[in-house]
């Protein structure tokens, strides 16, 4: 089956990055794992990605809502604003343990192709995969 071509975390809980870091590559899911502490620094590694003369962006964000300096709302804000082409190549899934109604009520209008209960497992993974990308690898 083949891989994505990378996945960005965004997280800004070190250990919720490692465990799924290490679940995505149990499962070879990707070419590459990118690890963002906030939605900052997820920008960051978007721009990153964007340049060059072949641009390489993550095939997959895992993004979750509640992060200090940009949370994933606004990081949703701002991806809208990204160039078309940059924001059909990647899926953004919102992984988080948020229940606030105002959090989903935001959600439902901000480009997340889904939202997912903390922690990943495999499962819910292969989910997103199926749904998003016609792929199983669990």
């Amino acid at each position: 089956m083949p891989k994505l071509t990378s996945v960005l975390l965004v997280d800004d809980d070190p250990t919720n990055n490692f465990l799924n870091e290490r679940l995505l590559k149990r499962l070879d899911v990707a070419e590459r794992i990118l690890v963002a502490g906030n939605g900052q620094e997820a920008l960051v590694e978007l721009q990153r990605a964007s340049s060059g003369p072949r641009p390489s962006y993550p095939a997959l964000i895992l993004l979750d809502i509640q992060m200090p300096i940009m949370n994933g709302i606004e990081f949703l804000r701002a991806f809208q604003q990204l160039p078309p082409a940059q924001r059909h190549a990647t899926t953004v899934v919102v992984l988080t343990t948020s229940m606030d109604a105002r959090d989903l009520a935001h959600l439902e209008q901000l480009p997340a192709a889904g939202r997912i209960n903390k922690p990943l497992t495999p499962e819910k993974l292969d989910t997103v995969l199926q749904m998003h990308y016609q792929r199983q690898h669990c």
